[in-house]
Order: C-alpha cells, then sequence, then structure tokens
C-alpha cells in the first residue's frame, strides 16, 4: 500500500513539514492510478456491505487539514460508492454554547457510530488542541484556575494524553479510528483560495477571515507537525498524506480505507441451524410463486460464480 509510506503509529519521530506534498517522489502514473482508484472504490463498498451485516467493529475516519486543503471533495468522492445507510459524516465547526459547557470530547464520543457502521469526522476533537493552542484560545475558556491556570505545555500535553486515551478505548471497545492529514503546500492553498473568489459558484466558501488565518500557516504546521507525533499510535494511525492532487490524494485515501475494512476481517451473519433446516421447505414454497420465472434467471451469486469460472479458465488457456 503506496500509503503505508506516509503514517505516523508512534514509532519513530516524522517531521511533517519535510513531507511532500505532490506524486513526484512516488513517480505514479496518473491514468493507471486513477484507474486503481475506481478498483478500490468498487472494491471497498463490497467490504462495506459485509461490515455492515456483521456488525462487530465500527470504523472513524477522521480529516484534519488545514482551509481550502480538500477535505470536503475527498469525502465526497471516496465515500460515493458506499451504501448511506451504514455512513454518517460530521462535520465540526466551532463549538456551540452548548459545547463549550460540556468538556471537549462530549460533542464527538456522543457521533461514534453504531458498530457495523462508518463514521466520517470532517475535522475532530483535534481542533480543541490546534486551533486552541494556535488561536490562544485557552485563556478565554470559562472553566477553573486549576485547568486554564496550567502553563500551556501541561495543558496541551495533558490534552494529547486524553486523546491517546479516548481513542484507545474506543479500539478496546471495537471501534478503529484512522487520522488523515491532507498535507498542502502554501502554494496550493493560495491557488485554492484564489479559485474561491474567481469562481462564483464559490464565492460562499470564502471568508476574509481566511486571509487571518493563512497568516498563520507555518504556526498551524508546526502545531501539527508536534500533535500528529504525539498522537499517532499503533491503534489510532495518523496518516500525513500529500495533498496537492486531488486524484492522487483521493487514490491513497481509497487505499486506507480499503485496508481498513480488510483489517476489520467481516464476514456475514451464519444462519442459526433452525433456520438452515427450514431453508428447502421455504424455498418449495416460493419457487410455486415463482412459476416459470425461476427457471429462466439463475440466482444472482451463481451467475458470478460462473463468470468468475469462465474467467479463470481463460487465464489457464494462455
Amino acid at each position: 500500500m503506496k500509503a503505508e509510506k506516509y503514517i505516523v503509529n508512534g514509532t519513530k519521530e516524522v517531521d511533517i513539514r519535510k513531507l511532500p506534498t505532490d506524486s513526484k517522489k512516488d513517480k505514479v502514473n496518473k491514468e493507471k492510478t486513477i484507474e486503481k482508484y475506481e478498483q478500490n472504490k468498487a472494491e471497498i463498498s463490497l467490504l462495506q456491505d459485509k461490515f455492515n451485516a456483521d456488525g462487530r467493529e465500527g470504523i472513524i475516519f477522521v480529516f484534519q487539514a488545514l482551509d481550502a486543503s480538500g477535505k470536503d471533495s475527498s469525502i465526497k468522492n471516496v465515500f460515493s460508492g458506499i451504501n448511506p445507510q451504514g455512513l454518517n459524516v460530521y462535520s465540526y465547526k466551532a463549538p456551540t454554547s452548548e459545547e463549550l459547557s460540556h468538556d471537549y470530547l462530549w460533542r464527538i464520543h456522543k457521533n461514534i457510530p453504531n458498530r457495523g457502521e462508518i463514521a466520517v469526522f470532517n475535522r475532530s476533537h483535534y481542533e480543541d488542541i490546534v486551533t486552541v493552542k494556535v488561536e490562544n484560545i485557552k485563556p478565554k475558556y470559562h472553566m477553573s484556575d486549576r485547568i486554564i491556570g496550567k502553563d500551556d505545555k501541561t495543558f496541551y500535553d495533558e490534552r494529547c494524553a486524553q486523546v491517546n486515551n479516548f481513542e484507545q478505548y474506543l479500539f478496546e471497545n471495537g471501534y478503529r479510528m484512522v487520522k488523515i492529514f491532507l498535507h498542502v503546500s502554501k502554494e496550493e492553498q493560495a491557488a485554492q483560495l484564489l479559485e474561491r473568489i474567481d469562481i462564483p459558484e464559490k464565492n460562499w466558501k470564502f471568508r476574509s477571515s481566511d486571509i487571518d488565518v493563512r497568516e498563520k500557516f507555518d504556526a498551524y504546521i508546526d502545531c501539527f507537525n508536534e500533535i500528529i507525533n504525539k498522537t499517532g499510535t499503533k491503534n489510532s494511525p495518523w496518516y500525513v498524506l500529500p495533498g496537492d492532487q486531488r486524484w492522487y490524494t483521493r487514490y491513497l485515501i481509497s487505499e486506507i480505507v480499503l485496508e481498513t475494512l480488510k483489517a476489520a476481517a467481516s464476514e456475514y451473519p451464519e444462519l442459526p441451524q433452525e433456520e438452515k433446516d427450514k431453508l428447502a421447505e421455504c424455498r418449495e414454497i416460493l419457487a410455486k410463486d415463482a412459476g416459470d420465472k425461476i427457471k429462466t434467471e439463475k440466482p444472482k451469486s451463481e451467475k458470478k460464480t460462473k463468470k468468475t469460472v469462465k474467467k479463470s479458465e481463460k487465464k489457464k488457456d494462455k
């Protein structure tokens, strides 16, 4: 899996500022990569069906990035082939007054999916570390001095530890959390923000305050570099993916989603023996109602099996 080289899982310190933001170092063929991406999406759809039926684990994909890095479009494209009944997407913006009156993980925990389902977080609890730190929001919290009176290092180290404990707790209770950071260059971010200004249909995405945040680009990258290294673990890893070329980013995301579903090792539930014993009787009843139709149309599973056999026979002949 090409995305494996971009993993941060606590085994070694990684400087994300030195990681590539495009596909040049990977020397990939764009046409073949897009073709593989489409194949991955088809396989993801099949595996998700089994995952949903199995219902023993849940998966959470976290997407973090600076503004205009392609989080929305990546989520929209990569997860487009998944059964919406087993998928929920949550976008986290600035906390509401109700959310601020709770602990910062409260709004996250209430959106943890049922087992058998996938949740996608567009931004997440990491905003309560990175954004709070870069924008110096801690002093503005309406909290007792025993909390916000701590020095910054202690405060943010504790938050990283809390997040690690939270994610490990989820893993130990049947959930996999995979975190993806879309790593874009400063030049690419500027190009994307310009597009939001120049294309009328995208004007609604732009705010003049985006320029103020952009001035802190390096501060945000430095902060993400620190936090990703502190919270990337074996069971809840980070992937810092090159984000300048959307087609390549989406392919890498599809690889991660596919591998995560495979790791869940889902199986279709086994029919209880008493129900299996009734299958022949039930089939006989239904066959009478189906009449001639059952003679002319083969079951879908049988059609697939025959096609697979024919393909394998052709390969042998070659």
